[in-house]
């Protein structure tokens, strides 16, 4: 593998580091009661908000409508995708440094399969938060669910919603492109070299 592939693939590996510096996705609320927002941040190990008390606030709202606590020890995603980031950003630099070109696709491909499984696995929370409600909430309103937006915004009752990625994702996203820039690169790279070896044989 080119140096310069394998500089990039490293750079692949590292950016995922970025999921532990910043969140990878944050929601945002704006209620009566909270006219200045509140925002939820989604980290790769653990959920917290913009100030000490915006988890709290958040269960508060929940409360009326019947949704349950939000408890981040109750997520046991955030034990374990560490260890799977850990895991992505090892294998990617020795890749590199060991410039296993063809190992550069499969791990590309499974960094892309975990990305999805993650924000699959998203989703059902947001689903299971907004419709798993308690009968006996304070609001209740027959046959309104208030699952939050998976991304984008929503308007629930006097609620407003906005979910996006944090910075941290921006490490999935420049590790995928870097991953496949090295591998399209590569490949390249081999088709012209098996074109110059036939050329030099017909001479």
């Amino acid at each position: 593998m080119k140096t310069l592939h394998k500089l990039l693939l490293l750079a692949a590996a590292i950016s995922l580091g970025l999921l532990f510096l910043f969140p990878m996705w944050k929601i945002y609320v704006q209620a009566p009661q909270y006219p200045e927002g509140l925002q939820m941040h989604i980290w790769v190990n653990k959920i917290s908000g913009s100030t000490d008390y915006s988890l709290q606030n958040f269960n508060i709202l929940n409360h009326y409508i019947g949704m349950e606590k939000i408890q981040p020890d109750s997520f046991q995603e955030l034990t374990y995708m560490p260890y799977i980031v850990f895991f992505f950003m090892l294998t990617g630099a020795l890749i590199a440094l060991a410039g296993a070109r063809r190992l550069v696709l499969p791990w590309v491909f499974l960094l892309m399969v975990a990305g999805a499984a993650g924000l699959a696995d998203f989703y059902m929370w947001l689903h299971k938060f907004g419709t798993n409600l308690d009968p006996h909430a304070p609001i209740i309103i027959p046959g309104m669910t208030y699952i939050p937006p998976f991304i984008g915004s929503k308007q629930l009752l006097n609620f407003h919603a906005l979910s996006l990625p944090g910075p941290g994702s921006i490490g999935i996203a420049l590790a995928v492109v870097l991953g496949l820039a090295v591998f399209f690169l590569e490949r390249r790279r081999k088709g012209a070299s098996i074109k110059s070896a036939e050329k030099t044989l017909v001479l």
